[in-house]
């Protein structure tokens, strides 16, 4: 557990963690900053547009503006600003932040603190993969990612695609989701870095329980009488989702 507050935070890890589901939880406290995927790529533009960030003649923008614009928009009153990262959008993350402040290129973390201050990692993760593949499939599918919200900036409009049972797909995502894992360990531990790990199972289980341990983790002070914690997205596995991971398992156990 830090010593001290944190200054921002960043919750890792894979889609179909419940990460949307953990970020609106945070941000119902308003102790937690109102974090979203800021740093998305093929969302930054959608984000600069929000913010009316300057555009150059090639219709980019200023990275140090960008992050500055984040800043505003995540922190809650007490300064406390959040934001998620998968796996992949790191990298990017960190290339472009070396652009920005060039003396630090190669030291992810010094970067990583020089643009955001002093920060923490949460790190998300699904013990059951294959309902997470599972998942991940029917959202890239129909293009619907989350139900409910808090404001993020795409991800619920969907395509009206039917979705459709592909085992190939779900092995590779099951492929995808333990290699991202595996590199998120291997990063912290190249770092030095001690996450705080939440599992999705026990989100799901206790949502109000598993926030207060994020907030005890970032050194946030809940006030006396403690903090809302409400839920702002909505579960979507259903009946479907049960017969694909059967399907499958089926289909494993008969090749």
């Amino acid at each position: 557990m830090p010593t001290d507050r944190v200054d921002s935070y960043f919750v890792c890890g894979t889609p179909r963690t419940g990460s949307s589901l953990l970020l609106g939880l945070l941000e119902s406290t308003g102790l937690a900053g109102r974090p979203q995927a800021y740093f998305r790529s093929p969302d930054e533009p959608l984000w600069a547009d929000r913010w009316q960030l300057p555009r150059g003649a090639d219709g980019g923008f200023d990275y140090a503006d960008f992050v500055r614009a984040a800043l505003a928009t995540g922190r809650t009153g007490n300064g406390v600003f959040g934001a998620k990262l998968m796996w992949g959008t790191l990298e990017e993350v960190v290339a472009k932040l070396a652009a920005v402040h060039p003396d630090l290129d190669g030291d992810d973390v010094a970067l990583l603190n020089r643009a955001f201050g002093r920060t923490g990692f949460v790190f998300l993760r699904r013990d059951d993969v294959l309902a997470q593949a599972v998942s991940r499939l029917r959202a890239e599918q129909t293009g619907t990612w989350f139900v409910g919200g808090s404001g993020e900036i795409s991800g619920d409009v969907g395509n009206g695609r039917t979705p459709r049972f592909d085992a190939n797909g779900i092995r590779h995502y099951i492929e995808e989701i333990r290699e991202h894992n595996a590199a998120w360990e291997a990063w912290f531990a190249s770092w030095g870095i001690r996450p705080h790990v939440v599992r999705y199972e026990d989100l799901a289980e206790d949502m109000a329980a598993t926030t207060r341990g994020v907030l005890d983790f970032l050194g946030l002070d809940v006030p006396e009488g403690g903090c809302a914690v409400i839920a702002r997205h909505h579960r979507q596995a259903d009946e479907l989702n049960r017969q694909w991971i059967a399907r499958y398992r089926a289909a494993v156990t008969d090749a």
